[in-house]
């Protein structure tokens, strides 16, 4: 398996460590790295750590590493976590929450329906101005924010306490 050849150690604070090296497969001719995006390299890199010799092959990692190539098929992507911002992740809850409202109907436990791996959730919209230039200004305008959405943030806050992952 490439995995195997591409694997390397390093020690850290008396810690052995083990990752994947690209530069392992560049070495054997199946890959360019100075050619690929960097994006790209963090896939290839997640194919490679992840292949099994089941679910993702020794040919999954080549047709990663071919990206420039275009893709002739499908390849497992195995990410570690998830980055949502509001506008994709406020529905996402909403659609966990309504799951778990089914699976507590159907008499089964809800609090076992969470993300499968970890999920990050940033709230950054932009607060609405209705304050400005004076020291009390942003802390109206928080007030404000928060009057304006509390059904927003105290779903959010649920959500933050209810998932695991």
């Amino acid at each position: 398996m490439l995995r195997d050849f591409a694997a390397r150690e390093f020690v850290v604070d008396g810690r052995r460590l083990r990752y994947y090296s690209l530069k392992a497969l560049e070495e054997q001719g199946i890959i360019q790295l100075a050619k690929l995006p960097y994006s790209i390299r963090v896939f290839v890199e997640n194919v490679l750590r992840n292949e099994d010799g089941f679910v993702c092959t020794d040919d999954d990692v080549k047709e990663a590493a071919n990206y420039l190539h275009g893709g002739k098929r499908e390849v497992p992507f195995f990410p570690s976590r998830v980055l949502l911002q509001d506008f994709t992740g406020v529905p996402a809850l909403v659609d966990l929450a309504a799951m778990r409202s089914a699976v507590k109907r159907a008499g089964q436990d809800p609090s076992k329906v969470n993300p499968s791996i970890p999920v990050d959730l940033v709230i950054d919209h932009s607060i609405q101005v209705d304050f400005f230039g004076t020291p009390e200004a942003f802390s109206l305008n928080l007030d404000y924010e928060f009057k304006r959405n509390t059904e927003r943030y105290v779903f959010l806050k649920w959500a933050q306490n209810a998932f695991r992952n």
